[in-house]
């Protein structure tokens, strides 16, 4: 068995992608996080637990944000910098990448992003 084997394949993208270092946030179509990586944790402050209670208008809490969730819905992908609220109640600007897939036979939004405040 090579590391090109489906389920080898499966298994190492899902552990870069817990484990990687860019905010991996799993939404339903109601906008409920259904899944989160450590990052997105540790970029907003909360536990996953925690995470998978929200909904995605807890943490992105400006005005636009509806309109930016609409839009995204009805062209399937969105990218730009939105402003996140962290658990402490501090903002930061987040730099993503959204867009509409099927996983498991469920409709979900996956939107990858980081700080856009951190300068590299």
């Amino acid at each position: 068995m090579g590391v090109s084997e489906p389920l080898i394949q499966a298994s190492l993208l899902g552990e870069a992608i817990e484990n990687g270092p860019v905010a991996v946030l799993v939404a339903d179509e109601h906008g409920r996080y259904v899944a989160v990586n450590q990052a997105a944790c540790r970029l907003l402050g909360y536990t996953r637990e925690e995470l998978l209670a929200m909904r995605l208008t807890d943490v992105a809490r400006y005005d636009e944000a509806p309109a930016e969730w609409a839009d995204m819905e009805l062209n399937g992908t969105r990218s730009g910098i939105s402003t996140v609220t962290r658990k402490d109640g501090s903002t930061v600007p987040f730099a993503y990448v959204a867009g509409a897939t099927v996983v498991a036979g469920m409709p979900v939004f996956v939107s990858l992003g980081t700080d856009a405040s951190v300068n590299d």
